[in-house]
Order: C-alpha cells, then sequence, then structure tokens
C-alpha cells in the first residue's frame, strides 16, 4: 500500500497502519538501534519507546512522505535517552548476536576498530557509524540528526582523519 495513504490512516488512528509501516523498515530500524545500543535487548527497548512516540504523536507530522526520517530522528532520540538514563559504555567487543559466529580475525579487527572509535567524540563517533556501519548517505544522516548537511561531511571528515592518526596513518615526518 502506499505510505501516503498508510500515514494518512494512522494519522486518523489507524493501528495497523501504524505497524504496517512500522513492519515495512523493521529491519532498518532494528540496524539503527544497534548501532547506538550494541545489544538486542536495548535495542528494542529503544523501538518499543519509537513506537509508542509515534502512536502518541503522529498527528503532528505534516509531510507524509517524511514519515521514516522523522520516525528514525524520534528512534534516534530514544536510544540516546535510554543509553544517559542507564549512563553505561557499550563495548562492541562484548556484542555477539544470537546464531552469528565470528571468525577471530574478523572479531579482533573489529574490536580494534572499536577501540580506536571510542577516541572520537560523540558527535564524530555517530555520524561515522551511521556513515559506514549503516551505509546512510549524508542527507539521511542530516535528516536523523537535524543537523546541516555541510556539518554531515565536516564531521564524517574530522572523525575519519582523526581515526587515521588514532590507527598511526598519514603521519608525514617533515624535513
Amino acid at each position: 500500500m502506499d505510505i501516503d495513504i498508510l500515514v494518512k490512516k494512522a494519522k486518523q488512528g489507524d493501528k495497523d497502519a501504524l505497524v504496517q509501516l512500522i513492519m515495512d523498515k523493521k529491519e532498518d530500524y532494528y540496524r539503527l538501534a544497534f548501532v547506538y545500543m550494541k545489544n538486542k535487548e536495548d535495542s528494542l527497548d529503544a523501538i518499543s519507546d519509537m513506537i509508542v512516540i509515534l502512536y502518541e504523536k503522529i498527528y503532528q507530522l505534516k509531510n507524509k512522505k517524511a514519515f521514516y526520517s522523522w520516525s528514525k530522528t524520534i528512534l534516534v532520540n530514544c536510544c540516546k535517552k535510554l543509553l544517559k538514563d542507564k549512563r553505561k559504555l557499550v563495548y562492541l567487543d562484548a556484542i555477539e548476536e544470537e546464531g552469528c559466529e565470528i571468525e577471530l580475525k574478523e572479531k579482533e579487527a573489529q574490536i580494534l576498530v572499536e577501540e580506536h572509535l571510542s577516541k572520537l567524540n560523540d558527535i564524530h563517533k555517530e555520524v561515522i557509524e551511521l556513515r559506514y556501519f549503516l551505509d546512510l548517505d549524508y542527507k539521511t544522516i542530516s535528516d536523523i540528526l537535524k543537523i546541516p548537511l555541510g556539518t554531515v561531511k565536516s564531521r564524517i571528515s574530522i572523525g575519519l582523519e582523526k581515526l587515521k592518526e588514532s590507527f598511526g596513518g598519514d603521519t608525514h615526518e617533515r624535513n
């Protein structure tokens, strides 16, 4: 069914229409939440919080075509709130999805990347994870984080430069 029709029905209180909108992108929501929450349970909690907010505030959505970027922004905010409330540190090396077997070398590389990412400040780490872990384009990141496109590009550029330095690359000695 067309997104405009589903959003219109959801705005009129049709729970099934809202569920269908969410279920159509459930994998995208889960991957986005997982980037922030780093585990299945917390990711699902954030998605649950997002669904409640969507149900309560769907009437506020002006542009029907913006439903998915609007809902992803809400999900990011739910994730950030849960992380703030729990005040916890999460490391990628502690994550292992059920049924997922990762080769030792891949796991070591993952730990190394997370170690270097943890050295970045939150604003640079966030955009790099959204760009390279979720393969989101700059415009989508801009929409989700509610920051200008140029800011996204700048943060990614600075973050990548700091990662290079952290990994020990691109250090030129001048004579």
